[in-house]
């Protein structure tokens, strides 16, 4: 959960599966819940805990410490290509890809810019030092030397790419010991001054990367409702979308309806919403809860 909110600046629901939705031979599945920005679900990352059943199916055993045999104890967990979908899907837009600077392999790209061959003299070294400069202290940075490229194309090749953060260097910016800067996530332009050009880039990389995680908390804080009629729920989620935290009472037979009626699964039994259930009367039995339950529609 802290490895997504602060690496990837996707903030996760943590809890347990229903049975349902389970891994098929696990006793407990834990999964890390994920809003898109369609506000479906995605089940980043999940991990299981196997008990000791396929270590009965596969004869998996271990000698004790009294020199008997006694069936293994198993769990199955990890992230995949899954948190890898999961960011994304969360922070890209219609110009492409849109990377947290934690992740992103190249974090700026400096782009000189000239038209004539001496502005190429001062442009060059100038660009080249301000990369160099940036390495040093840390940065995973791209010089762009392609020079049968017009500006503007390489601007949209870096966007594509999700590049954090793009330094201009033109004669004027040479002239004025300076960068203009772009960020992936957008606004305007700014000056970088050359001087102290790796303590501004961390200030502004480290702004994109809060930037990303708000702008994903305050989508799903939007999108996440509290439900107690089933028929609320699905008008809601039909017209809306979004995610519903319901009081649910266990039953498989009911969940699968649900599925089949409205798209919508439980994604999760959330850990830190299982308090208080006395008096919670399940939002589609109307019987008295045994969950909190998150249902939305996923991927």
């Amino acid at each position: 959960k802290d490895f997504a909110a602060e690496t990837l600046a996707i903030p996760v629901i943590t809890g347990v599966k229903s049975a349902s939705e389970r891994f098929a031979g696990a006793v407990d599945t834990y999964t890390i819940e994920a809003m898109m920005q369609n506000t479906w679900a995605l089940q980043a990352g999940t991990s299981h805990f196997l008990g000791q059943n396929f270590a009965k199916a596969f004869d998996v055993t271990f000698q004790t410490e009294d020199g008997s045999r006694a069936l293994v104890w198993a769990t199955s967990w990890g992230v995949s290509t899954r948190l890898v979908g999961a960011a994304i899907m969360t922070h890209s837009d219609d110009s492409g890809l849109v990377l947290p600077p934690t992740i992103a392999p190249i974090q700026v790209a400096v782009v000189p810019i000239f038209r004539k061959a001496h502005e190429k003299e001062t442009v060059m070294p100038f660009a080249k030092k301000m990369a160099a400069d940036l390495r040093a202290a840390g940065f995973r940075v791209a010089l762009d030397e392609r020079e049968k490229m017009k500006p503007g194309a390489k601007y949209y090749d870096w966007e594509r790419k999700g590049v954090p953060l793009r330094l201009e260097v033109g004669p004027r910016d040479v002239a004025n010991a300076s960068a203009f800067a772009a960020k992936r996530t957008g606004g305007k332009k700014f000056g970088m001054p050359a001087a102290t050009i790796a303590e501004e880039v961390k200030t502004v990389l480290d702004g994109i990367q809060a930037e990303l995680l708000a702008n994903a908390l305050e989508r799903r804080e939007t999108n996440t409702h509290n439900c107690d009629s089933y028929d609320e729920f699905k008008n809601r989620l039909n017209a809306d979308g979004g995610w519903y935290l319901v009081p649910w009472t266990d039953n498989a037979e009911n969940e699968a309806k649900i599925k089949t009626e409205t798209k919508a699964s439980i994604r999760c039994y959330p850990l830190d919403a299982q308090e208080n259930l006395d008096g919670k009367i399940c939002f589609y039995s109307g019987q008295p809860a045994t969950h909190m339950a998150l249902f939305a529609r996923a991927y």
